[in-house]
């Protein structure tokens, strides 16, 4: 079989059938990724493709950085300011050794879908593909909004802060007729939370400034988010996102709360219990907030960070130090929280993911627990991260499927920091046409290509679109 030929992934003809003629061509509705609105609004090609797929403009690929360091090069050409084509060179060298990495299925993919280049990447090739892909780069077509209409994109939800004043998402408001597609805001309270961070309480006067509310105890914060909501709602935020490494359910009264609020704006210690309360009092404020709003709330759970402490100290978060966490419980605090929400009525539309996927099953039954009004309400988010794989997509298909209501899932996202990983969509929709594909041949469900290929389209966008809402107000 040829590489990353016409039917990679595919295994029958069903799963051929159902990619080809059914989901294959499918618009895309990119509900979370870390993108940089800054960037979409200023539109500017990039010098060359170290910057759009190494670097991926401010930020950074952690997952290639990993892979690099594995392969021995020095740290100067991942992070540092070594030459930039000695780093794509290096880049190169490591794809050599990736096979069986999702990376290097994934790497091949987009040098097809958006350069043309079909030969392999290797570090005698790499000068060439060097050349040919800079010269695209340099054309209207490679402009990052191009990019993302050309991909096919109708929405994207980039991650932002509650205090942020969103003003590229105001500018790009005004262009969207012109664009194609529409950029919009999901609310990540990642400071807000971090409550025993440095920093927490000149975020508040940040958050005190931009809601124009006064902050001097908990429920204030709550008053502020209030405003933060509405704001992000009028600019068309349907989400918010929670990074929970660790969490475990424990309430507290206002008077406790506002004494943990005082002890984390004047810096000082505050115990894992006292965390733990003012951490579940704040999701049930969000939960509620959200529920008001009609908001999805996202949660990515049990993940490691940082645990490379010098390089952390060096260079920072996101470049490539995290692993899969290990809270063997943290489904069960988590459904502490959502029966407590479910007697006040406050259970919001959610879609839960964990690094470790140790935790799938139990978050799959966990949510038929809590289903109802809204068509399936709560879902099992796609594979994240470590298990962005072809398998890890399989295996959640797997469960979601035998636990729930699959062809109601809201489907796949680039969680991304590049404008060239929308080739993650075709990925998923391949592997989950092969797994009905699957199904079919076996006869476990009828081998009936336009009813599965119904459900595929529904899952590769039609269930987003009307789950979310965004194109529909």
């Amino acid at each position: 079989m040829t590489l990353l030929n016409d039917d990679f992934l595919l295994g029958n003809q069903t799963a051929k059938t159902l990619f080809h003629d059914y989901a294959a061509k499918m618009p895309i509705i990119d509900f979370h990724c870390h993108l940089n609105p800054q960037e979409i609004y200023e539109n500017k090609n990039y010098p060359n493709i170290t910057r759009i797929w190494l670097n991926e403009g401010t930020y950074g690929d952690h997952y290639k950085r990993r892979l690099m360091r594995a392969n021995g090069v020095d740290e100067k050409y991942i992070t540092g300011d070594g030459d930039e084509y000695k780093k794509f060179i290096e880049w190169a060298k490591t794809i050599e050794n990736s096979y069986g990495n999702p990376l290097y299925e994934w790497t091949h993919l987009e040098l097809r879908r958006f350069f043309h280049i079909d030969e392999e990447l290797t570090q005698e090739s790499a000068p060439r593909i060097w050349d040919k892909a800079n010269e695209l780069l340099q054309t209207d077509a490679f402009k990052p909004r191009n990019l993302i209409k050309n991909s096919n994109v109708q929405v994207v939800c980039t991650t932002d802060d509650p205090a942020s004043n969103l003003r590229y998402h105001k500018l790009l408001k005004k262009e969207e007729a012109n664009s194609g597609f529409k950029t919009l805001p999901a609310m990540r309270p990642d400071k807000l939370i971090q409550i025993d961070r440095d920093g927490f309480g000149e975020y508040l006067k940040t958050l005190s400034a931009v809601s124009q509310t006064p902050i001097n105890k908990f429920a204030d914060i709550i008053k502020a988010l209030h405003q933060r909501f509405e704001f992000f709602n009028e600019m068309g935020g349907r989400l918010s996102d929670h990074s929970l490494l660790t969490y475990h359910f424990n309430e507290a009264s206002e008077d406790q709360l506002d004494e943990i609020v005082k002890k984390g704006v004047q810096n000082k210690p505050l115990s894992q219990t006292e965390i733990d309360q003012y951490l579940t009092m704040l999701l049930e404020n969000l939960m509620k907030l959200n529920t008001e709003f009609n908001w999805t709330m996202q949660f990515h759970i049990n993940s490691n960070r940082d645990l490379n402490r010098p390089m952390f100290d060096k260079i920072g978060p996101d470049t490539g130090y995290d692993a899969v966490g290990t809270q063997p419980d943290i489904v069960e605090h988590i459904t502490k929280l959502y029966t407590k929400m479910q007697d006040t009525g406050d259970v919001p539309k959610t879609i839960f993911y964990s690094l470790n996927n140790n935790d799938w099953m139990e978050l799959a039954t966990m949510m038929g627990c809590f289903q109802g009004g809204t068509t399936q309400k709560l879902q099992l988010g796609a594979g994240w991260w470590f298990n962005d794989t072809a398998e890890g997509m399989d295996d959640q298909l797997r469960i979601f499927a035998q636990e729930s209501l699959l062809p109601h899932f809201v489907g796949m996202l680039t969680d991304s920091r590049s404008f060239l990983s929308y080739p993650r969509h075709e990925y998923f929709r391949r592997v989950l046409c092969n797994f009905y594909g699957k199904l079919a041949e076996q006869g476990r469900v009828p081998n009936n290509t336009e009813k599965l290929g119904k459900i595929v389209q529904n899952i590769a966008y039609n269930n987003a679109h009307d789950y979310f809402g965004f194109l529909t107000n």
